[in-house]
């Protein structure tokens, strides 16, 4: 009986070395992967990530997105507001003449609300007709109404207050705690102020993108950017929309690593070592930390033959190094770019692990169906 569990432990033993690579596994093994690279014509490209590779792969075109977030730098605007097409203009014209034009009988002066800025930017005034004011400010067109008034009624004097149209208001379209249009109060109105008066950004939104579109053209700044530099506070135009939405570029964590999930950029540019930091590091037990792998996949235009001003392959495996200061330290500068995948190899050790562990079970189950087996015979 005891040369029969031998036996069995034996094949048992046999059965699992032979078949070790087909053992469950949550990774794959950094072999398996790059194995491809030492054929005649691999299909991608393995670049390892030292400090001598770092400085031209960062000259290698961007993949994921533009690179950086295009935005306008803030400028100083004056205080007062300009008339422009759409706003409506109120006006009081006072009039002490007796037999006054403008005035009606038993009163000294005549009010004229809710004239509309016309596309060619006039209002029409009475005995003067039209009187171009799109461009000035309040105080300016008041001077030029009561100038071209003055031939007729000598002793006018002219009140005017404008309220802003579309074209001198700004949307704020969402993402903050309560959007809508909003009138300029001046030409020095700033993109903060705007937010403000919108309740500030939703708590709704974790990773925050400003972005805002003006004649056609749409710019986009990180929240914290916007607020930790006074110089991107960028002064507002009539007709601008902001829009405050969630960054969404991510990169892919797979592999023995602290978390597999998509994961959002908490800042404009990242590296590899914050990468690892952001998905939990790796897995002390089953991660191999020479064996750590960033795949990319880049256009076909941004081919080069060289290899030094761009990749030769379409497809790029980037791997890292972690147990010397130079794979650390490269790691520290290389960025990683949207939609890029973090991979955690598995250690070669974690599969002897497991057929130790298999080949200890069966042990324990010979031993124990020959203490069975002796037991039975006495």
């Amino acid at each position: 009986m005891h040369n029969r569990t031998v036996k069995l432990i034996l094949a048992l033993m046999a059965f699992t070395l032979v078949s070790a690579c087909t053992l469950p596994r949550g990774a794959a093994l950094r072999s398996e992967i790059v194995k491809e690279s030492e054929q005649e014509d691999p299909t991608f490209a393995v670049v390892p990530v030292t400090r001598a590779t770092v400085p031209y792969v960062a000259k290698w075109p961007v993949t994921g997105w533009s690179g950086s977030y295009h935005w306008i730098g803030a400028t100083r605007a004056p205080k007062s507001n300009i008339i422009a097409a759409g706003d409506t203009i109120d006006l009081v014209i006072w009039d002490n003449q007796e037999n006054s034009l403008i005035t009606p009988t038993d009163a000294k002066a005549v009010t004229m609300n809710g004239l509309r800025v016309s596309a060619n930017g006039t209002i029409f005034v009475p005995y003067v007709y039209d009187v171009v004011v799109r461009g000035l400010t309040p105080d300016e067109a008041r001077e030029r109404i009561q100038s071209q008034l003055e031939p007729i009624v000598p002793s006018a004097q002219v009140q005017l207050s404008a309220t802003s149209g579309q074209d001198n208001s700004v949307d704020l379209v969402g993402g903050v705690n309560a959007p809508g249009s909003f009138p300029m109060p001046s030409r020095d109105f700033s993109i903060l102020s705007l937010i403000a008066l919108g309740g500030g950004i939703s708590p709704n939104i974790e990773n925050p993108l400003v972005r805002l579109q003006r004649s056609g053209t749409t710019y986009a700044i990180r929240a914290e950017s916007l607020f930790e530099n006074a110089s991107n506070n960028t002064t507002l135009r009539g007709g601008d929309k902001v829009i405050v939405e969630d960054d969404t570029r991510t990169f892919m964590a797979l592999g023995a690593t602290g978390t597999e999930s998509l994961i959002t950029f908490p800042k404009e540019h990242i590296t590899a070592m914050e990468a690892l930091s952001l998905i939990g590091g790796i897995s002390d037990n089953r991660a191999n930390p020479k064996g750590i792998l960033i795949l990319r996949e880049y256009s076909p235009r941004h081919l080069r033959a060289d290899g030094l001003n761009g990749p030769s392959r379409q497809q790029v495996i980037f791997t890292l190094d972690l147990t010397t200061a130079d794979g650390l330290f490269a790691a520290r500068n290389l960025a990683v770019n949207p939609d890029d995948t973090v991979l955690a190899t598995e250690s070669p050790v974690t599969t002897v692990r497991t057929i130790a562990e298999l080949f200890g079970t069966f042990v324990g189950f010979g031993t124990t169906v020959n203490n069975a087996s002796s037991s039975g015979g006495n």
